[in-house]
């Protein structure tokens, strides 16, 4: 993108991936033309349902069937967490963003912009981790599963120790979120190190200016049906639908 290019909702939020400053942008329908360029997104318009027709979000599709995963995540679990939880994100989302614009035109109240900011940043971020969830996941046959190889691999090395070491560190990680929330690894620009972090509800504890490669959804819908209370369990069996390539590919183009 040049620096002539207007910066519409789309790109500011496909340029960022997660995280309640991020996606203070798109409540910014269009930037002025000059506005300096962003990065390259990490997921495209498609992979974020971006409809240019209604400038609102859509549900994408999931990328596998729903019983893709099993037996590590089951098909009324990925039915229910698709269709219904991600879509109410998404429904959050476009409300916000209409109200932070009848704001802007004068013809909503100001005094909520707390509250529709603090909208836009819990179900636009849930949008977007959700987003990620299910593109880095894959089945057995098709990708899921494994160890990570080439960049990231070493990656993971140099950060971690070993990737069982780090395996260690994500699971104990994602295991201890307090009441609802994710285990992220994360890509930190300043050192280029990798980090696993926490993150509460859909974007509290984030760090500022870290890239998302990986999340893990432990809130308990995301594994109730079939675990129960067993979240160790669930953390386990999702190691085998870990998409390696996808991750990969985000933390190329994080790095570059």
């Amino acid at each position: 993108m040049t620096s002539q290019t207007p910066i519409d909702r789309r790109t500011a939020l496909t340029s960022i991936a997660v995280g309640a400053g991020a996606l203070g942008l798109a409540s910014c329908a269009k930037a002025r033309p000059g506005a300096a360029a962003l990065a390259a997104p990490l997921l495209s318009s498609t992979e974020l349902g971006y409809d240019a027709r209604t400038n609102e979000y859509t549900l994408p599709p999931l990328p596998y069937a729903y019983d893709a995963l099993e037996p590590a995540i089951d098909e009324q679990t990925m039915r229910i967490h698709h269709d219904k939880h991600h879509a109410g994100y998404i429904r959050g989302l476009n409300r916000a963003l209409a109200k932070l614009s009848e704001i802007r035109e004068g013809t909503g109240d100001a005094g909520l912009i707390k509250h529709w900011s603090r909208e836009l940043s819990f179900h636009g971020s849930g949008h977007v981790n959700h987003a990620l969830f299910w593109l880095t996941m894959a089945t057995a046959g098709n990708g899921g599963g494994g160890a990570p190889s080439g960049a990231l691999a070493e990656a993971i090395d140099a950060s971690f120790g070993s990737f069982e070491k780090f395996k260690t560190h994500f699971s104990a990680a994602s295991g201890a979120v307090e009441g609802s929330g994710w285990g992220w690894l994360v890509h930190e620009p300043t050192s280029g190190r990798l980090l696993v972090i926490q993150g509460e509800k859909q974007q509290d504890m984030m760090m500022t200016g870290v890239t998302p490669l990986l999340g893990l959804d432990v809130w308990e819908h995301a594994y109730y049906l079939k675990y129960q209370n067993r979240r160790a369990d669930y953390v386990k069996s999702w190691w085998s639908v870990v998409n390696w390539s996808k991750v990969a590919q985000l933390y190329t183009r994080a790095n570059g």
